[in-house]
């Protein structure tokens, strides 16, 4: 039997924990195949620029890829939608929504004319960002108000809306920025990943909420016509591989959190929930924002957040 060689890349640099997961999925594959099906695995950046893996894949440069939906804006706005933003469904949610309530295929009607697709199970839900580390304590919307912030994406342009004076700043700044004073606060990722950077030296104070970013999907992609070409046996071990990792990555990430939880409190940051009245104002401007957006884009953005609404509302009336 010839062997089919397959490239994959992930989006981030090696120690991230995406990439480590990406890397197990592809060697995990070889190894259930028999090695008939081998898939290289590449780090973020080494084969195509990072963040540029749905185009690489399109071209079948790469036959499978593992990224953030909102890298891809500029070719579909509504990826965005199941992405790290305000209001959206947090983790079990967004991935029993994605493999059971129509998700994934949603995304493959957006990607349609594209020679990229996904399926059910390949989606990670992270856990929910970090609200915000802050200087200053957020004790209401006053607070809220003039705000210098690192918030990206809607999430940022939603928080502007709302009277913070938020910029936009590449993560690697945010430590140098805080001891500077040029920003007062920042979003950047879980606690997992915040507590690495060693955040705890330069905000005091640390917000917990799942209202900005409930979530930060990524996604695991392929190319239709590689992945059309393979034997069903083939396809199954790709589309198990895949769902077994995915969900893994998942429940190892809120582990680590939970322990980073404690990290800061022992670093001596007061970690604390973000007030309701911020929460509530967050929720309404996102719906009002998206809602906007749904009545002026093409239909497919429409569909993806209306369906998520309605099943984050099915999901919350059932808790």
């Amino acid at each position: 039997v010839e062997k089919i060689v397959w490239k994959s890349s992930g989006h981030g640099p090696a120690s991230d924990p995406s990439q480590i997961y990406h890397d197990m999925v592809c060697n995990a594959i070889t190894e259930a195949s028999g090695g008939r099906l081998e898939v290289k695995p590449f780090v973020g950046g080494s084969i195509v620029p990072a963040y540029k893996e749905l185009d690489a894949i399109n071209e079948d440069v790469l036959q499978m890829g593992y990224t953030c939906p909102m890298y891809n804006l500029d070719k579909w706005s509504a990826a965005g939608l199941i992405s790290s933003r305000p209001g959206a469904l947090a983790g079990e949610a967004l991935r029993s929504w994605f493999d059971y309530a129509g998700g994934a295929d949603l995304m493959n009607k957006m990607m349609e004319g594209y020679n990229v697709m996904t399926f059910p199970g390949a989606l990670s839900p992270l856990p929910a960002e970090v609200f915000f580390h802050s200087k200053k304590e957020l004790k209401s919307m006053a607070d809220i108000k003039g705000l210098k912030a690192r918030c990206m994406g809607d999430g940022g342009e939603i928080l502007k809306r709302l009277g913070a004076a938020t910029v936009i700043m590449p993560g690697g700044e945010l430590y140098e920025a805080m001891q500077r004073g040029t920003i007062d606060a920042f979003e950047y990722s879980t606690l997992a990943s915040n507590w690495t950077m060693h955040f705890n030296e330069v905000a005091e104070y640390v917000y917990i909420s799942s209202s900005r970013a409930p979530s930060d999907p990524q996604v695991f992609f392929v190319n239709k016509d590689a992945f059309n070409a393979l034997p069903a046996d083939l396809q199954a071990i790709v589309k198990n591989v895949v769902s077994n990792y995915t969900m893994l990555q998942h429940e190892y990430l809120i582990a680590e959190s939970i322990k980073a939880v404690e990290s800061f409190k022992k670093a001596g940051n007061k970690v604390l929930k973000v007030p309701a009245d911020i929460e509530n104002a967050i929720m309404a401007e996102a719906d009002k924002f998206y809602s906007e957006k749904a009545a002026s884009e093409k239909p497919i953005f429409g569909e993806i957040y209306n369906s998520m609404k309605a099943y984050g509302i099915a999901y919350a009336a059932m808790q």
